[in-house]
């Protein structure tokens, strides 16, 4: 009855109120206002602060929507564990249950993970709220990290410790589990490549006892993404231009141990090239400009490396050109009837972009101003491809960092990009003991101190003692490679060297002296240096049966030389090359005071193909030529000797001129060298870093100041073959290397077996 007579009860005090002229009141001052807020339950937020979160004011309506409103305003605040929000006549009560405060974070059961490793993966900290997503949210990433590290059987079960003042300690207890291996990889589908050929072409690899020092063999599924995109680029380099993964599934067994990978492959068909040219859209720019920069054939199996390789030659030579706003497209046709891929080259003008700004990250120690005067660009330069390539290659031949990312990125305006720099540090210091046999040394030892990044200024202190069976080396360097904020690298160099060469001349050599020298780039590419030597030579402990030419020379004397030298750097790296090459050019003139008087050359070049992954061919040639002025003769200390590392099949001073009475060797004026080589896998797994080679040296050494009736000299080639075994261990670099002279002089002193090996710890 209440409710069927309300309405009609309120329309008749409306008409009323009309009558009098009186105001009317709303349905939001029917339902009331808010005339006091209470907040009770907080301990640490103030009730001023969460007045400010709330949606309703004193003075508003109550409103079902702003009780809603304010209510989950205050849970996204993340404060509260829990909220109320209620009207009790013309109050609006708050009533909130704090989050606690994190006291402290916690980890138990990890050893693979440090604590640091993790604390830097959570996102919740000491004296942050304490909020259960919070919670499940370090959790997930935790197990993620595991993941990531090869251990997917890994628990993470977090703990809560309650303390006064709502205050909690949060634990993670852990239990790491074993690390999940993979036990083995099979391909379905493949026909042209054989299951071990595509193994040795991803990147992981099956578990094996031998695979102490990689993590490869663990599951990693960021790391089998890669591994789809490595046997994409294998087949597309080989003419399979419709290659796909169809699948890559990894099954792991049911103790959660291992994994088994399962790639599922499409190869298609082998496609040639076809048309190749080249469109240019940028004015003054021919086509037939950048023909020399084309790598692919027409007619030759289609491969995909030749056309990023173009994309990147061209892109150089633009850039030498001038144009550094260009933009190539790579625009492929395919044939599937006659099964040719057609391509176009496409230039066009790019937008103009310039740097902004160059960020560098990641250096803790090196200071910033070291990796910076490696970048070719600087901020207002012109945006150029080529350029970050380059100085993406210079960081890392610092040799300071793990990794270097260098990448761009948009800027402030559509014309400007932002240069970053991620570089990873790794230890440049090193305090070593060394120990090791070489057949020339024969057994030695060295103790070494060495800082490559000398208080990351990109200094290089080195110092060094070393004692063999044969030699006793005392030296102490520093370089600075930027001298005055210019790319002048200057350092100095002591050392005292003493050299038993008892076994080939009969005699004792002790040196002692200095250099002090200065480098600087010319091009990008080409490096000159100049350095001025000051030494003392000692021949002493002269056998008595020793050459009369040696014994001579016995006594010491003073060398006052200066030189300089030239090299053009063209490979890909400095260790182990795959392609490329490298020039060296050196001179130096001694008679700026001293007892010599000399004029010397040595010059070496080295030219490095790839004819497949692993397989390189170096072709070297070097040679030396050195003559006495003044009406002084080369001195015996000053000559050249060849053999062992230098000339191999021969021992060390075992080819040239000779005191035939004695057969000691007396060293030449002339010698040059021409060296074959071919470096090839042993189709052992990569990560035992084996590879064998196999060589052949021919050449000579000639040419000397004496006269006598018992010096043999007869300048012919000499020639030698053999095959080789080098490890790059842990512990340090072997090299074995059986060898053959196979073109002698009856005098000559051969060598057949060579081994190296030192040692690092």
């Amino acid at each position: 009855m209440r409710n069927r007579w309300r309405r009609p009860l309120a329309g008749a005090a409306l008409a009323a109120a009309v009558a009098l002229g009186q105001p009317v009141p709303t349905a939001a001052q029917q339902a009331g206002r808010i005339r006091e807020i209470v907040v009770t339950g907080n301990q640490r937020v103030e009730q001023a602060a969460i007045e400010s979160y709330l949606t309703l004011r004193r003075g508003d309506p109550f409103t079902a929507q702003g009780l809603d409103a304010s209510l989950k305003a205050l849970f996204a605040t993340g404060l509260f564990e829990d909220v109320r929000v209620r009207r009790d006549g013309d109050r609006l009560v708050v009533e909130v249950v704090e989050n606690p405060i994190v006291n402290r974070v916690a980890f138990e059961g990890n050893r693979a993970i440090d604590d640091p490793t993790l604390e830097a993966e959570v996102a919740i900290r000491p004296r942050q709220v304490f909020t259960r997503a919070r919670v499940q949210d370090a959790v997930s990433r935790i197990l993620d990290l595991y993941r990531r590290s090869g251990r997917f059987s890994a628990r993470v079960e977090p703990k809560i410790i309650e303390l006064d003042q709502n205050r909690v300690d949060l634990v993670f207890e852990i239990e790491e589990g074993p690390v999940t291996k993979v036990r083995g990889i099979s391909f379905v589908g493949n026909e042209a490549f054989s299951d071990s050929t595509l193994r040795g072409v991803i990147q992981t690899v099956e578990a094996a006892w031998w695979r102490l020092f990689t993590t490869d063999d663990t599951y990693d599924p960021d790391r089998l993404q890669f591994d789809q995109e490595l046997l994409r680029r294998f087949y597309n380099a080989r003419g399979y231009a419709d290659f796909q993964v169809v699948s890559a599934v990894a099954e792991l067994t049911p103790d959660g141990k291992e994994f088994y990978i399962t790639f599922t492959l499409d190869e298609g068909p082998v496609y040639k090239f076809g048309t190749i040219e080249i469109r240019s859209q940028v004015s003054d720019l021919a086509p037939e400009q950048l023909q020399a920069s084309l790598q692919a054939k027409p007619g030759t199996v289609y491969n995909a490396d030749q056309l990023e390789a173009t994309v990147q030659r061209l892109t150089d030579q633009l850039g030498s050109l001038g144009y550094a706003f260009t933009q190539i497209d790579v625009v492929q046709r395919k044939n599937r009837e006659n099964l040719t891929v057609d391509v176009t080259f496409d230039v066009r003008e790019g937008p103009r972009v310039y740097v902004e700004r160059i960020d560098i990250s990641g250096n803790v120690r090196t200071l910033d101003s070291v990796i910076r005067r490696e970048i070719r660009l600087a901020e207002g330069d012109a945006f150029n491809v080529a350029l970050l390539r380059r100085s993406r290659q210079r960081i890392i031949n610092l040799g300071f960092f793990e990794t270097v990312e260098v990448r761009n990125e948009p800027g402030s305006a559509p014309d400007r990009t932002v240069v970053k720099v991620k570089v990873s540090e790794r230890s440049t210091g090193e305090l070593s003991f060394g120990a090791g046999y070489s057949t020339t040394d024969g057994p030695l030892g060295d103790v070494r101190f060495r800082e490559r990044n000398l208080l990351g200024r990109g200094q290089d202190l080195t110092a060094n003692f070393t004692i063999s069976g044969r030699r006793q080396n005392v030296q102490l360097s520093f370089t600075e490679p930027w001298l005055f904020e210019r790319e002048l690298a200057a350092g100095f160099d002591v050392f005292r060297t003493k050299t038993d060469y008892q076994a080939e001349s009969n005699f004792d050599q002790t040196l002692t002296g200095g250099r002090v020298r200065a480098g600087y780039a010319l091009t990008e590419n080409l490096r000159h240096g100049v350095y001025y030597t000051l030494r003392r030579t000692q021949i002493h402990d002269v056998d008595n049966d020793a050459s009369v030419f040696i014994r001579d020379e016995e006594g010491a004397r003073w060398t006052s030389a200066v030189g300089q030298s030239f090299t053009y750097d063209r490979r890909d790296q400095r260790f182990l090359p795959s392609e490329g090459y490298a020039l060296r050019l050196e001179q130096e003139v001694a008679g700026l005071g001293g007892d010599s008087r000399y004029l010397k050359h040595e010059g070496r070049a080295d030219w490095y193909y790839p004819f497949a992954p692993e397989w390189v061919l170096n072709l070297g040639l070097s040679a030396g030529y050195i003559f006495g002025f003044g009406g002084e003769d080369v001195t015996l200390s000053e000559r050249f000797f060849l053999g062992g590392s230098s000339f191999r099949g021969f021992s060390f001073g075992g080819i040239g001129p000779r005191d035939r009475r004695t057969e000691d060797a007396l060293g030449g004026n002339l010698y040059y060298v021409g060296t074959a080589e071919l470096r090839f896998p042993l189709g052992l797994p990569k990560e035992l870093r084996f590879f064998g080679r196999a060589w052949t040296d021919v050449g000579t050494l000639t040419e000397i100041d004496l006269d006598g009736p018992g010096i043999t000299d007869s300048g012919d080639l000499r020639a030698s073959v053999g095959v080789g075994l080098s490890w790059l261990s842990p512990l340090g670099p072997l090299a074995i290397d059986l060898g053959w002279a196979v073109r002698k002089e009856r005098e000559d002193e051969t060598e057949t077996f060579r081994i190296s090996f030192g040692t690092r710890f």
